[in-house]
């Protein structure tokens, strides 16, 4: 089912998007950089990474991937999944969940709503699901900004988190 937010359209994603997926990570470790922050993604382009390619491919193949675009353009995405990562120290609920497993968006395009805008659709798939738990991890490091986007988009903070050195 394709989703219209105003230009935006989400639709479901497939292996094709991977090249474009990979894009906007790469772009995103270059934004984040450009502003002092190393922590969060590194430094290393996500498509040089050593599982980099491989993991996008499996999201893009075994989880639920969507992919916002404007003019047929791929601008963002979200993947989701039936529960956490198994590599991050996260227990799965003790509930059927839906789990947030990557949300990102083109930071050409930031503050364009794109992220907001997946996430109502992680909303509305969740609801669709029959599931009333939505959950995401993500880097509470910095000044806590990634949490109070999360929080303005409706998710309530619980418990915090060491992956290694890594806040989440």
């Amino acid at each position: 089912m394709d989703d219209l937010t105003g230009d935006l359209r989400i639709r479901p994603g497939a292996l094709t998007d991977a090249p474009a997926v990979l894009d906007m990570l790469d772009g995103a470790v270059t934004w984040m950089n450009a502003r002092g922050n190393t922590e969060q993604w590194g430094t290393i382009p996500y498509s040089r990474r050593p599982d980099g390619v491989e993991r996008i491919e499996r999201y893009m193949t075994e989880n639920a991937p969507h992919i916002a675009e404007r003019d047929g353009t791929p601008v963002g995405a979200l993947v989701l999944d039936s529960g956490p990562s198994p590599q991050m120290p996260i227990a799965p609920a003790n509930e059927p969940e839906v789990y947030v497993r990557l949300l990102i968006s083109d930071r050409r395009r930031a503050g364009q709503g794109i992220g907001a805008a997946l996430l109502a659709h992680a909303v509305e798939e969740t609801r669709r699901a029959g599931v009333d738990l939505l959950r995401v991890d993500c880097w509470a490091g910095g000044g806590g900004e990634l949490v109070a986007f999360y929080e303005r988009n409706g998710f309530t903070p619980t418990e915090r988190f060491l992956s290694g050195t890594w806040p989440g």
